[in-house]
């Protein structure tokens, strides 16, 4: 498969850096995460089991130096999500995020499972509790699993980013935001000041930061 089919096909390229020489794979994340169940199809989706084997890829690949993550999603399947999340987390290689757009729901610890990551200025970002839909026949063991997996988010969200845990925790359940639902939308600059972004920027500033942190590896 040639570069635009794999563009085309999975969102995804190698590309090579002409001013320090390394290779860097570019991997975008778009649309709906999607876990084991098949979204609509009239829905654009990312699906996890493309994501992972690429991910897998860039580690032994020696050829590929550093990875960049676009983002522009409204969450998804919790568990894909997470996944996805503690893959980029665990690179050896040096991996930066760029949120365009948006960012949200589950597209939060994708955001901040990167070494550096930035937000544009319009950009956005929405935190909530964990929801689910249909009809439960355990209420209340339901309920703490639910909660047992926003914990989850909870914890990898502060130990990949700035924010504290009982500050995301006051965020994701801030009544006075979001109509009929509660949690908190931030753009760019909030993000930032939340200290759930590094910092405000756009491409060129993501490929100069990954062009950095590969600098910094290579010492």
């Amino acid at each position: 498969m040639d570069e635009r089919e794999e563009i085309r096909e999975f969102g995804a390229a190698t590309l090579k850096d002409e001013e320090t020489g390394s290779g860097i794979e570019l991997l975008t994340i778009i649309g709906e995460i999607e876990g084991h169940e098949v979204v609509s199809g009239n829905t654009k989706a990312t699906k996890y089991e493309h994501l992972l084997p690429r991910l897998a890829r860039a580690e032994e690949d020696d050829n590929v130096e550093g990875v960049l993550i676009l983002l522009n999603t409204l969450g998804g399947d919790v568990e894909a999500g997470l996944a996805i999340a503690e893959m980029i987390a665990s690179l050896s290689k040096p991996t930066v995020s760029l949120v365009l757009g948006g960012s949200h729901s589950i597209g939060g610890p994708l955001a901040v499972s990167a070494d550096y990551s930035f937000i544009v200025p319009t950009g956005t970002m929405i935190v909530h509790p964990v929801r689910s839909t249909g009809m439960f026949i355990g209420v209340i063991q339901s309920y703490r699993n639910m909660e047992k997996t926003q914990d989850r988010i909870i914890r990898f969200i502060a130990s990949h980013s700035g924010i504290t845990e009982e500050r995301l925790l006051k965020l994701m359940l801030d009544p006075t935001q979001l109509v009929k639902d509660v949690g908190t939308m931030l753009e760019g600059e909030e993000a930032v000041r939340e200290g759930l972004i590094d910092e405000v920027g756009g491409i060129s500033q993501a490929f100069a930061k990954l062009r950095e942190l590969i600098a910094e590896r290579k010492k």
